[in-house]
């Protein structure tokens, strides 16, 4: 049995009176579909343009399905936003890319000219953010104990990076010659 509403949704897909759209649903047992196909063959509709094809969904169906492809019926991209396991995904290959950077670049620790330990920079972060209290008064002791810092690798290792590093040294190497009473000089300032 035929209803209205498949007359109304046959008569406005097709442009077709009611009486045409009732009878075309008739002759196919209220298949929609079979409907338009017969009306196609009987020239009473046009085709689709570059032999598509015609769905029963309704439009606003449709639109949920360009909306889930990420493309309008032109063929342009449309981004309506990301799932949260893309954003996660995204997430930890930035992480990855992170810790990869930092296992390729070196925090060295440097006595008298000699490298006396090379550690990646991803410890040192990890060393910072979760013994920040133990860690960074070493680094400071250091210092003042004729140690040197510096970074190696594709990443860190540039000469302004270490230049900075070497200007801390200096400072702690003042700081230690005026606590002894040496002038910068190397003289001593008793005399």
């Amino acid at each position: 049995m035929v209803t209205l509403e498949q007359v109304e949704k046959l008569r406005q897909r097709a442009n077709i009176s009611y009486d045409e759209a009732k009878a075309a649903l008739e002759e196919t047992n209220g298949d929609m579909l079979e409907a338009i196909i017969n009306l196609e063959k009987r020239n009473r509709i046009k085709p689709p343009k570059g032999g598509g094809y015609y769905s029963s969904k309704n439009s606003q169906e449709g639109r949920k399905q360009e909306q889930y492809n990420g493309t309008t019926e032109d063929g342009t991209k449309v981004d309506y936003g990301a799932s949260f396991g893309e954003l996660m995904g995204r997430f930890f290959r930035w992480c990855g890319k992170i810790i990869n950077r930092g296992n390729k670049n070196h925090f060295e620790v440097i006595k008298d000219g000699e490298k006396i330990m090379a550690i990646p920079v991803t410890v040192l972060a990890v060393l910072l953010i979760f013994t920040f209290w133990i860690t960074i008064p070493i680094i400071i002791l250091g210092l003042f104990f004729g140690y040197r810092y510096m970074f190696s690798g594709p990443d860190l290792g540039k000469e302004n990076v270490n230049r900075a590093m070497d200007s801390v040294a200096d400072v702690a190497d003042n700081l230690k010659k005026e606590v002894k009473g040496e002038k910068s000089d190397g003289e001593n300032s008793d005399r």
